[in-house]
């Protein structure tokens, strides 16, 4: 069993996943990408995407296009469609999830920096603060589309905690998925899984340093401390 109790003073920064920790938007994700993927020929469902989850899209278009090829649209227009359409899914019905406002005014209140390091577009990451409207939390928000790789790769958490300015071993990392939790460990941060919940738990997320429930469960581990 994990010790789940969190001393914040080892660490400077805390740095969030985007997709299925701030926002509810994996269900969103798959919606989106079967209705492209089925406009262009491509049949795959929303239980095929969970293979993919925390890539960066246009790796994940790259994926499925080597092992289900479509006919009726290149790449590209297809990652145009798919970012269009979560524009519009997410400026409607984007809601912060379970305990997200309390963990960022807490974090804030500590004096932590706050960062974002998400494998999402930085078109989406734009639409996810603004339509939950917690842009002001985050001194930096970076995407992996500005890196040569995405998640699990680390690039995307060594560049965010450069533009921080804090060294690796002091970033706190929260995220929900295993490519997530790789690229977080890899950067030689600390991390913290919160499982996204519209999907099995992959058995491998025990990688992560720790894990909880939801974000209200890390609260109490750091208000416990």
């Amino acid at each position: 069993m994990k010790n789940n109790s969190i001393n914040l003073s080892h660490y400077e920064a805390v740095i969030f996943d985007m997709d299925g920790v701030l926002i509810d938007s994996e269900p969103v994700w798959k919606i989106a990408m079967e209705e492209v993927f089925a406009a262009v020929g491509c049949n795959l469902t929303r239980k095929d995407f969970e293979m993919t989850v925390g890539l960066r899209l246009d790796e994940v278009i790259a994926y499925w296009y080597k092992v289900a090829p479509w006919p009726l649209a290149g790449p590209d227009e297809v990652l145009k469609r798919i970012i269009d359409r979560m524009v519009e899914l997410l400026s409607r019905d984007g809601k912060p999830l379970t305990g997200v406002i309390e963990t960022l005014s807490l974090l804030q209140s500590k004096g932590l920096k706050i960062g974002l390091a998400t494998s999402s577009y930085q078109v989406l990451i734009n639409c996810v603060l603004s339509t939950l409207e917690i842009e002001s939390y985050f001194l930096v928000a970076h995407s992996a589309e500005h890196e040569t790789h995405g998640k699990p790769h680390p690039a995307v958490y060594l560049t965010t905690a450069q533009l921080l300015q804090v060294n690796p071993l002091k970033c706190l990392v929260i995220e929900d998925s295993i490519n997530g939790v790789i690229a977080g460990k890899a950067a030689r941060m600390t991390v913290v899984c919160v499982p996204e919940k519209t999907h099995n738990p992959n058995p491998k997320l025990i990688l992560a340093d720790y894990l909880f429930e939801d974000l209200n469960a890390f609260i109490q581990a750091i208000e416990e401390n």
